[in-house]
């Protein structure tokens, strides 16, 4: 029996999918997996029995994920599963961005009361709406992963001209990204040519303040911004004094931030990319899915801290170790298994950054735990039987 904490609300429909073997709570001493969604662990003792936490959402800045490697805890999270809903709320964002929507809403509500007046009033006072449309406008997309292919792609469809950037694009999101949108190898080429930026990359040291006082000097006048990935991505006090001079004509993010709530030209959204009973569903099957397989089986899909490895079971006994990603250490662990009398069948190891992960299936039940684990740089040792 696997024991699984939820720290949020999981859909019903991807706590089925772990079964029968799997008692699942809000509440849990000694859990073998946790199921999370916004929750923050940073503060969380992570008890020793504790294997996996898998993020139903593709941002993971709520997990210790530094802790939980020291710790040989396998952190997942759910990518692409969430993409579709943000796309559409992207798209959502450069219409309402583009004409003065909600301006026009709030205002047509004013006219309430004034009766056969009304009418007259609205084609009096429309005009303060205007904007532009976005067919036939340039539109540059940062970051072409799950979301920012679907972005690029829905944007060629309503007839725009996309230019697209990543240096990291993988073989999936090339393949998935549609002929009509232009791959750009310098940044700067969305800068100066682009009617409107969306950025969909992920937050770290080198993409912390992407959009700032230089690259927003680069840009087009009357240019928008659009930012469904993390706050920090752009440089509020930037950002706010380029559309007070009207170099940006309108920034639309999903993150309120004291500073920008409020300001003129700012659309803030209450975090509402995931929030579609759609995309609930599908994180979370994808999350119980990848804490089930690395339980029962110790293959590794979609983690944010350790390789993907997937090796097709061989024998009835399996270690699985999480280790430093040092040179010698594989070898010690193998002649460890020959120093108990067990025979590796089957092997595989790979690594990501300072730690490595190898799964060996061995031809005997012989118990080897103790000896791998006082290895140095073995971080932990798990048998699935």
């Amino acid at each position: 029996m696997y024991n699984i904490l939820t720290l949020n609300k999981i859909a019903k429909i991807g706590l089925d999918k772990l079964g029968d073997n799997y008692a699942v709570a809000d509440d849990m001493a000694n859990p073998d997996a946790v199921l999370v969604r916004s929750a923050a662990m940073h503060d969380m003792e992570l008890p020793e029995s504790l294997l996996a936490i898998a993020r139903a959402g593709a941002g993971t800045n709520n997990i210790p994920i530094d802790k939980c490697s020291q710790q040989g805890i396998v952190v997942f999270n759910t990518p692409g599963a969430n993409a579709n809903a943000v796309k559409e709320l992207v798209i959502a964002g450069m219409l309402i961005s583009s004409r003065d929507v909600i301006g026009g809403i709030k205002w047509a509500e004013t006219l309430k009361g004034n009766g056969d007046q009304v009418g007259k009033m609205v084609e009096k006072g429309k005009s303060q709406f205007v904007g532009p449309e976005i067919m036939g406008k340039k539109l540059g997309v940062i970051g072409l992963g799950a979301i920012g292919v679907l972005v690029a792609n829905a944007a060629t469809a309503l007839g725009m001209e996309v230019l697209g950037y990543d240096p990291f694009i993988s073989v999936d999101g090339a393949w998935g990204l549609s002929r009509d949108v232009k791959h750009v190898i310098n940044l700067d080429d969305i800068f100066t040519q682009c009617d409107y930026i969306t950025v969909h990359v992920p937050l770290t040291p080198d993409t912390k303040n992407l959009v700032n006082k230089d690259s927003i000097a680069k840009m087009k006048s009357n240019v928008r911004i659009l930012n469904f990935s993390r706050d920090a991505l752009v440089d509020s006090a930037a950002l706010i004094a380029a559309l007070k001079d009207g170099k940006i004509a309108g920034y639309v993010t999903d993150f309120a931030t004291d500073d920008i709530i409020g300001e003129k030209g700012v659309i803030v959204l209450p975090h509402l990319g995931a929030s579609t009973p759609e995309s609930e569903e599908n994180c979370a099957v994808m999350a119980a899915q990848e804490v089930k397989s690395y339980l029962e089986t110790g293959s590794i899909k979609n983690s944010v801290n350790l390789p993907n490895l997937d090796m097709p079971r061989t024998t009835a006994t399996r270690y699985c170790v999480i280790h430093s990603n040092v040179p010698t250490i594989l070898n010690q662990i193998c002649a460890k298994f020959a120093d108990c009398g067990a025979n590796i069948e089957n092997m595989e190891s790979k690594s990501r950054g300072d730690y490595a992960y190898s799964v060996l299936d061995t031809s005997s039940d012989v118990e080897c735990i103790e000896q791998i684990k006082a290895i140095e740089g073995v971080i932990r040792v798990r048998v699935i039987k």
